[in-house]
């Protein structure tokens, strides 16, 4: 009896095994976005983060371990070359098999326009564009688009054709309209744990529903504050939570603000009572000093990426707590 027991054993461990190898193997851009891939892939397996926390992904230099996910990778996770333009051509020789999804070309995502000032209007956020419908958290048409872009849309200063804004994570209703497009995905790829990845992914737009009504009710007594950010990330955030920023140090991620961005800052601040200026770790922090000498207005550290946060499930909602609770503290 115990060697029946025994081979039972062996022949559920071996099951087991085949399983956890059918599982695909999964690779993402960046954490805000593995973390929502993470919570839907959660008690199947578990993605592989491209760009590492305090990387930019604006320019990041591939290590041997992440070339290898994309190069094993059967699906990968990615915002779009607006926000990595870098890895569109990675992709295509290292992933050049895999099943490759553009978030930001997702049917339902809310998608926003560059903003060329760095003088914001206080009410306006701006011109957008919906893939399908946003208001719909259901089954959605799932797209594998490779479409072209061009040249302008990956220069944040381009001004021939308007520029997609591609920092679409910092909106959570975009971050449930995509759970429903992963979890797709997924489940096509592996059809035996497609009630898991479904399931997961209803639960965590509950749990995204919940924290929108959470979000809400803590930028409520600050939601007449003015601030400024270090660089325009944050609009998607701001249309979600109806909290427009005034301005922004820099436009551009990769690029220090020029001499007259700066002098225009200053003058808002003086002008208009500019409550808080904002900076953010992965950038110069000389310069909001510069910013905030000679005024009045508080200053706090936002963070767009949760660079400090451990990668993982948790890592997405708490990314926009943190958002929450430093704009209210400086505000």
């Amino acid at each position: 009896m115990s060697r029946i027991l025994l081979a039972l054993s062996l022949s559920t461990c071996l099951t087991s095994g085949t399983a956890l190898a059918e599982v695909p193997r999964v690779a993402v851009d960046i954490a805000p976005v593995h973390s929502l891939v993470a919570r839907v892939m959660q008690g199947v397996g578990a993605p592989d983060l491209i760009v590492q926390q305090g990387g930019s992904p604006h320019e990041y230099s591939l290590r041997p371990s992440e070339a290898a996910a994309l190069q094993d990778a059967e699906l990968v996770f990615w915002i779009g070359p607006e926000l990595t333009p870098w890895l569109e051509d990675t992709i295509g020789t290292l992933a050049a098999l895999a099943t490759v999804t553009s978030l930001l070309e997702a049917d339902g995502t809310l998608v926003l326009e560059l903003r060329e000032d760095a003088l914001f209007e206080s009410h306006g956020h701006g011109d957008h564009e919906e893939h399908g419908d946003h208001e719909e958290h259901g089954d959605l048409e799932i797209h594998d688009d490779h479409a072209e872009h061009d040249d302008e849309d990956h220069d944040h200063e381009g001004h021939a054709h308007a520029a997609r804004d591609p920092h679409a994570w910092l909106s959570p209703q975009n971050a449930a309209t995509w759970l429903n497009v992963i979890a797709a995905q997924l489940s096509a790829a592996d059809p035996d744990n497609a009630g898991t990845y479904f399931a997961n992914a209803a639960a965590a737009i509950v749990e995204t529903d919940a924290l929108i009504a959470d979000l809400d009710a803590t930028l409520a007594p600050v939601r007449n504050g003015r601030y400024i950010v270090f660089h325009d990330a944050y609009q998607y955030f701001e249309v979600a939570f109806d909290l427009p920023a005034a301005g922004a140090i820099s436009l551009s991620d990769a690029s220090d603000p020029s001499p007259a961005r700066i002098g225009e800052i200053q003058a808002r601040i003086a002008a208009e009572g500019i409550d808080c200026v904002l900076a953010e770790p992965q950038f110069n922090a000389g310069l909001v000093a510069t910013v905030l000498d000679g005024t009045r207005a508080a200053t706090g550290l936002l963070d767009p990426l949760g660079s400090d946060l451990a990668p993982g499930p948790a890592l997405y909602p708490q990314l926009l707590r943190n958002l929450s609770a430093t704009l209210r503290g400086c505000l």
